[in-house]
């Protein structure tokens, strides 16, 4: 998600507590791309298991719908609020929320409720959030106190947003008899940060949740979820595949690659071989990276990645819709360009038109897709389920 001053990288780690299939936390971001804003909710449901789950993700869903609708957030905190029950016995709601929504000039609101209080890091400090508390009535009659606030963001600034069973983790343990607490995780990511000034944001909520696995001697004693936003200049790409309809196109083709400031991933074999003649750059195969399903990787001065086309696009394609948090196993080529896609902000898709016969074939797999639709689904993903920036061009 990118406004007129930063780009948005948004990440989540989450672990189920010990011995359950499902996590009672549920996490979920949305980028409104004509508006130029970023929604973030977070919740936890009470206790864990399946449960806990719904209860989470049903918050979290009521949470982002009104948001987007551009609902007041202290009408959607009483929706939520009045809509979720309350534990008879301990006396508290069943789940808990914090909303975070950023506007395309970078001015942040955010709604806390009983979570941990979401951290601000800005130049080697935590600021602290002026918070106004609203009473809203439960089900039960009781009041309930939601915490209102409003921060204009800047570069490089960090959010970091977590369940308590980060905070709460090492609980009841020697050195840690309290848990780990708010102070503990301030610490913790301070020394991250110090030690790796440009941490991306997975990298960030993957020491936090390796640190919280840890203190609680490496088995979750409760749901635990953490999701880091980072306000950055935007990582770009650019991919390229398939021949312009027009011979006379290579030239710019060529030219739009070799003078990309970014990541460049040249997909396909004649692709390749119009840049590497437009250049006057050769290409060496790579034997090593041979796989039983696609062709090996190449190689180019000056060029990331070059990969086989349509084969390698589809199984991309496939990657991205099953992978969950950005975990990319294998290094195949396919692998290798997905991991490239997920590290990249601002994606830029060089599609030639020309139709490659070969994949109008009968003979080849049902499944096989033509590479524009194959593309147009890597896009619809990369936006929807991993919040990128990406721009089609058609030569």
């Amino acid at each position: 998600m990118q406004n007129s001053l930063f780009y948005i990288e948004a990440e989540t780690c989450q672990e189920n507590k010990a011995r359950q299939n499902v996590c009672g936390d549920a996490c979920e971001s949305r980028k409104l791309k004509d508006e130029n804003r970023f929604i973030s909710v977070l919740s936890d449901g009470l206790g864990s298991g399946v449960k806990a789950n719904i209860l989470s993700t049903m918050t979290t869903s009521m949470a982002l719908q009104f948001t987007a609708k551009n609902d007041p957030l202290e009408r959607t905190s009483a929706f939520i609020m009045k809509t979720l029950p309350v534990d008879s016995k301990r006396q508290i709601s069943y789940s808990t929320f914090s909303i975070i929504d950023i506007n395309c000039f970078g001015e942040a609101t955010i709604v806390e409720y009983d979570n941990p209080d979401i951290l601000i890091y800005r130049d080697g400090n935590f600021l602290e959030l002026s918070k106004t508390g609203k009473s809203i009535k439960r089900p039960d009659s009781r009041d309930a106190i939601v915490n209102y606030s409003k921060i204009k963001l800047e570069k490089e600034d960090r959010l970091i947003v977590v369940s308590d069973g980060i905070t709460q983790s090492g609980m009841g343990t020697h050195n840690m008899p309290f848990g780990w607490g708010e102070s503990g995780l301030k610490e913790f990511i301070h020394q991250c940060i110090k030690a790796q000034p440009e941490i991306s944001a997975l990298g960030l909520a993957r020491k936090i949740m390796a640190r919280t696995k840890a203190n609680d001697s490496n088995n979750f004693k409760d749901d635990a979820t953490c999701q880091v936003i980072y306000c950055r200049q935007p990582r770009k790409l650019v991919l390229a595949s398939g021949p312009p309809y027009y011979k006379n196109y290579d030239c710019i083709l060529a030219e739009r690659i070799d003078t990309f400031n970014g990541k460049k991933v040249v997909c396909g074999g004649t692709t390749s071989k119009i840049i590497s003649r437009e250049l006057k750059r050769q290409i060496d195969i790579s034997i090593n990276t041979a796989m039983l399903d696609l062709p090996p990787i190449a190689e180019m001065d000056g060029i990331d990645l070059i990969t086989e086309g349509i084969l390698t696009l589809g199984k991309v394609s496939s990657l991205l819709e099953s992978i969950k948090f950005n975990v990319i196993k294998g290094d195949g080529p396919a692998e290798q360009m997905t991991k490239l896609l997920l590290q990249s902000d601002s994606i830029l898709i060089l599609a030639g038109t020309q139709i490659n016969n070969a994949h109008q074939d009968p003979n080849l797999p049902v499944e096989l897709e033509i590479r524009r639709n194959v593309i147009k689904k890597i896009a619809h993903i990369l936006e929807d389920k991993f919040l990128k920036t990406v721009e089609i061009e058609y030569l």
